[in-house]
């Protein structure tokens, strides 16, 4: 923020979740809009007070609206970016605008959308069999990374200490959206998703072309002779087209009035 309100730009930013406006995937992600502020669109909103931006006439506001924003929290930046660097501190929360030096920031109340399902996007037939998990040993693998651990540990200096973690549905259930894909997707993963398919009632994982549901993609949109395993890496470094459609939706109408 310090570098762009340098170089003569305000911005605004929200985390998103994109289930929450109707995606197939439960992804919060940080969206950051910065434009010049002598743009026609940077000296329009120059007369607008924070709460405006962010409750409405934003670009994050246009592309996921919301209902309320809380109380805002506002502070200054300094000058001086590396004085910024080393003790800037502010508790910044999901919604937020900073122009002219001035940060602002509150949380928001989402006008929530339905999202799709994973049910919704499991193909019903022509599953590769490679997908399916059908050895025991594989499968008690699955069982212990996907359950609750304590294990006690020992750290390079001799403490001692327990690493726990909880356990993760196994499967994946098909009355919600999906969990945050990750670049391991389709590895014997903590991560990957695994579920019971809808033609066999057998577990598998997904396939590369529920996984392009997942983020948004047009079916086989990866499919262009890489590996599935980088098909399945693609996916999960991408981000949810959905999202990313609505705020260029936004920007299309600010090109339009800048025109």
């Amino acid at each position: 923020l310090a570098c762009l309100n340098e170089q003569g730009y305000s911005a605004e930013w929200r985390v998103v979740n994109a289930a929450t406006y109707g995606a197939a995937q439960r992804r919060r992600r940080t969206f950051i809009f910065a434009y010049r502020n002598d743009t026609k669109y940077g000296i329009a909103h120059q007369e607008l007070d924070a709460k405006a931006i962010l409750s409405s006439e934003g670009l994050m506001a246009k592309a996921f609206p919301v209902s309320e924003v809380s109380d805002i929290k506002a502070c200054d930046l300094a000058a001086d970016i590396v004085d910024v660097s080393d003790n800037f501190a502010f508790d910044f929360r999901a919604a937020g605008y900073m122009s002219a030096g001035n940060i602002f920031t509150a949380d928001v109340i989402e006008v929530e959308e339905a999202p799709i399902l994973l049910g919704g996007i499991l193909e019903k037939k022509n599953v590769d069999e490679k997908l399916f998990i059908t050895d025991d040993e594989r499968m008690a693998k699955w069982v212990y990374m996907k359950g609750a651990k304590k294990i006690p540990r020992t750290s390079a200096n001799g403490h001692e200490y327990i690493f726990s973690e909880g356990p993760i549905a196994f499967p994946d259930p098909w009355d919600r959206p999906a969990r945050t894909m990750l670049t391991s997707e389709g590895t014997l993963n903590r991560s990957t998703h695994v579920v019971c398919d809808p033609s066999k009632g057998k577990l598998r994982i997904l396939t590369p072309i529920e996984t392009e549901r997942i983020q948004g993609f047009d079916d086989n949109w990866t499919n262009s002779g890489m590996p599935d395993r980088m098909r399945y890496f693609c996916m999960g470094n991408a981000l949810v087209v959905p999202m990313i459609t609505r705020m260029g939706k936004v920007m299309d109408c600010i090109i339009d009035n800048e025109e």
